[in-house]
């Protein structure tokens, strides 16, 4: 039997494929956010894509240009696969242990998502019929941000001389498919041997990078636990430590093995401070021992799932798919500590590695309502970066802070100008992101160190981009909005909404902080024109269709041919030229909806369903950002069964591989998009002003609930086919509403309220052969 298992709390894999060895790498990846390991075998071998990433640390290359021009990025950032320490060897009387010879006669490995690790189980024969147990299990601590840890168990069945060899292996050759081949020149061994050292147990080995001048240091320590007769020895060089034993292990006995790890690394300390750095972290990790560990990982995660969890009754495989996403977002920031968090988290080399709007459109609401500490800090890596915002304003002739469209440091890089100089909602984005962690937190010491400096710089490139139009109104011309089908447009309303959002939160910040305000030169004429621009802010609307326009004239574009376009010619920007799609009704995610779901305030129950209809039939989800949002709105406007499709869609992008590029890394932003299909979908929860929710239940589901966290209280809510109720699970009592009525949630009291019938959906329909998958639970 091959594939997953459908289980409420772990992800299982029973047998093996080697030709899903990629996919399965990073479903079973292990993440803190600081540290990153791919699912790759113990013994290294078989493998797909091995990789070991540490956050922020990447290799810089020439970005390539047909024909330069004046402001384009000149570097590029790739994430680098560092000192891989998960390799563990076996020899069994000289034969290796390699799955695709002898025989296995079981073999499972399984993610569990309640104690945050990774075991593989494995009964192989060797080619000779000597056969053993393996047992293992993989952790990258979340309490313990630089250590990993393996806990390794070899069982034989009949008398047998066992070897182990346990490595650091730097430059591991690997395969790389970019399409560009500046990026697999700077990837090949971008890793410079700087120092080695091993003693007893322990090794170090030292690293720094080509072109960006990174420094790193990995380090692994040992613990054995087995009888008498062992020989170990360890040596280190260059790019490879290996800690090696052997011993003579009888039938009924076992050899034990605890493999410690440390990672670190910095643009400015030196191998010593490295060094340090790495081995302090073994100590610690030492010092706590294997089972310390495993004790902290799993009451970090108990304390997650208690605000965090999602369960659903009634489709077993999406419960597995929701946990499964949550976990993994979690993985992707719980320690990232000031850095980004990517597109693919730290998963695989997808993207390159970069952080995109996705972090703070997607992920971060995720983080801001179950794990704020989180959220804080991945805003705190965009503050840190705000010189390079305002440089990059600068140089394309802006005020304020233009964030980049793709970065690891901070610094645009992308080559695509439409989107990397264009782009400027990701600047609104950051914006929205901050005003919405501060009302969901009331953090004022991030609202005067960072948030407000964030809002006011941010607030101040609309005033320098948009122009006051005495018939327009306020006007911001000549951008890219979400939709990557549409680009360099007037007045794209979900930037100008957006932006509209940012001007009223800096001046709400400044208010609230005059003393920030006034280190930033904020005048009180500023704040008044900021106030002046969101009041007249420019929204396009088709009088004669009665729908809103994605941007300026785009309703008046030609329809694209969807009938004419074959399925296998999706997605269109493969095999169609963006000059076309440009001038086409065509879409490749959610925009004008993102819009409608993120900024509903500014539109009326009956604009939203009549916006959905219209532009439902023109978007072909090419993105995996677009099935979470189009859940939202579809369950707003009371389509529940498409909703359901959508948020499936959103779920299982990952799980089912269903853009065929799950090898590469797991999409954050899809998986973050299932929580919000659920939590602002189905539970209908707002943030418009304080905390709101209009919750039903999915079609064909029995139950759902969800948990979620809001300035400091933790909230349980339960949907049923006729009822909500809303629970404390902690904190203090939560005003709230249920469908436009004001409660009070008070501990230890909760509410339970009928739930009205949904609204009449319009007549919606989408393109051609681009109908989302009808959601069928297995067995149903």
């Amino acid at each position: 039997m091959t594939g997953y298992d459908i289980e409420p709390w772990s992800l299982r894999w029973s047998g093996l494929s080697v030709a899903e060895l990629r996919r399965t790498e990073s479903t079973f990846a292990l993440a803190n956010g600081h540290i990153g390991m791919r699912g790759t075998l113990d013994e290294g071998e078989p493998r797909g894509l091995p990789g070991t990433y540490l956050n922020g640390f990447y290799e810089e290359h020439s970005l390539p240009y047909g024909e330069g021009g004046y402001g384009y990025p000149e570097a590029g950032q790739t994430i680098v696969n560092v000192t891989d320490g998960k390799v563990i060897r076996l020899l069994v009387e000289d034969e290796p242990l390699d799955m695709r010879y002898g025989r296995a006669h079981e073999h499972e490995r399984e993610l569990d998502f309640r104690t945050g690790t990774l075991r593989r189980r494995t009964v192989w024969e060797s080619p000779t019929g000597r056969r053993i147990t393996v047992s293992s299990e993989r952790l990258v601590s979340f309490t313990q941000r630089a250590v990993a840890a393996i806990h390794y168990v070899v069982e034989p069945e009949e008398d047998l001389q066992l070897v182990v060899q346990s490595d650091l292996l730097a430059n591991e050759p690997i395969e790389h498919r970019a399409g560009d081949p500046r990026v697999a020149a700077a990837l090949d061994a971008p890793l410079i041997a700087e120092f080695a050292w091993a003693e007893g147990t322990r090794a170090v080995l030292a690293h720094h990078t080509r072109h960006s001048g990174l420094r790193m240091a990995a380090a692994m320590d040992h613990e054995l636990v087995l009888g008498d007769g062992v020989r170990t020895g360890i040596h280190a060089e260059g790019d490879l430590a290996r800690f090696t034993v052997a011993v003579d292990v009888p039938a009924g006995s076992s050899l034990r093995l605890t493999k410690y790890l440390g990672y670190g690394w910095s643009a400015q300390r030196s191998v010593p401070a490295l060094r340090a750095q790495v081995e302090a972290a073994l100590a610690g990790a030492r010092q706590t021992g294997w089972e310390g560990l495993l004790a902290e990982q799993k009451a970090f995660l108990d304390d997650f799932w208690e605000v965090a969890d999602i369960e659903v009754t009634g489709d077993d495989e999406l419960q597995q798919a929701l946990r499964f996403a949550l976990f993994h977002i979690l993985q992707a920031g719980a320690r990232g500590e000031t850095r980004a968090i990517p597109g693919k988290g730290l998963t695989g080399p997808g993207y390159d590695g970069h952080a995109f709007w996705d972090t703070e459109m997607f992920v971060l609401p995720v983080l801001t309502y179950t794990v704020p500490d989180a959220a804080r800090d991945a805003l705190r890596w965009r503050h840190s970066t705000l010189d390079k915002a305002l440089e990059r304003a600068q140089v394309l002739g802006q005020k304020g802070s233009a964030f980049p469209w793709r970065s690891i440091n901070g610094a645009e890089c992308s080559a695509y100008w439409p989107a990397g100089t264009a782009a400027f909602h990701v600047s609104g984005d950051v914006a929205h992101a901050v005003a919405q962690y501060i009302a969901a937190t009331g953090d004022t010491e991030f609202d005067r160190e960072c948030g407000t400096e964030l809002l006011v710089q941010t607030a101040r490139l609309w005033m320098s981009l948009g122009h006051n139009d005495p018939h327009d109104g306020f006007r911001i011309d000549g951008v890219t909005g979400p939709d990557e089908y549409t680009a360099v447009v007037d007045n794209n309303i979900y930037t100008n909404l957006i932006a509209q959002k940012n001007l009223r939160s800096a001046a709400a910040a400044c208010e609230r902080n005059p003393d920030r305000a006034k280190d930033l030169a904020v005048s009180p004429d500023e704040v008044t024109a900021w106030q002046e621009a969101a009041e007249r802010m420019r929204i396009p609307y088709d009088k004669l269709l009665g729908v809103h326009e994605q941007a300026e004239g785009f309703t008046a574009h030609a329809e694209w041919d969807f009938d004419g376009t074959k399925p296998d010619e999706y997605p269109l920007l493969l095999t169609k030229p963006y000059f076309d799609l440009y001038r086409k009704q065509v879409i490749k995610q959610a925009d004008l909806v993102l819009a409608m779901h993120v900024r509903g305030d500014v539109f009326s129950a009956e604009e939203k369903a009549a916006n959905f209809a219209y532009y439902e039939a023109r978007t072909v989800r090419d993105s995996s950002l677009s099935a979470g949002t189009q859940s939202v709105l579809a369950a707003e406007v009371g389509e529940l069964r498409l909703a359901y499709d959508y948020l499936a869609e959103a779920a299982f992008t990952d799980l089912h591989d269903l853009h065929n590029n799950v090898h590469n890394g797991l999409h954050m932003a899809s998986l973050a998009g299932a929580w919000i299909g659920v939590v602002a979908g189905f539970g209908g929860m707002r943030d418009h002003s304080g905390l709101t929710f209009a919750p039903r239940l999915a079609p064909g589901l029995d139950r759902m609930a969800f948990r979620m966290s809001f300035q400091g209280t933790r909230l349980a809510v339960s949907i049923t086919r006729n009822e909500a109720t809303y629970r404390i699970v902690s904190g203090d009592a939560l005003h709230t509403a249920h469908h436009g009525e004001p409660i009070v949630v008070e501990p230890g009291n909760p509410v339970t309220l009928p739930i009205p019938d949904p609204p009449t959906p319009p007549e919606i329909r989408q393109p051609a052969n681009r109908v989302p998958r009808r959601r069928v639970p297995p067995g149903s």
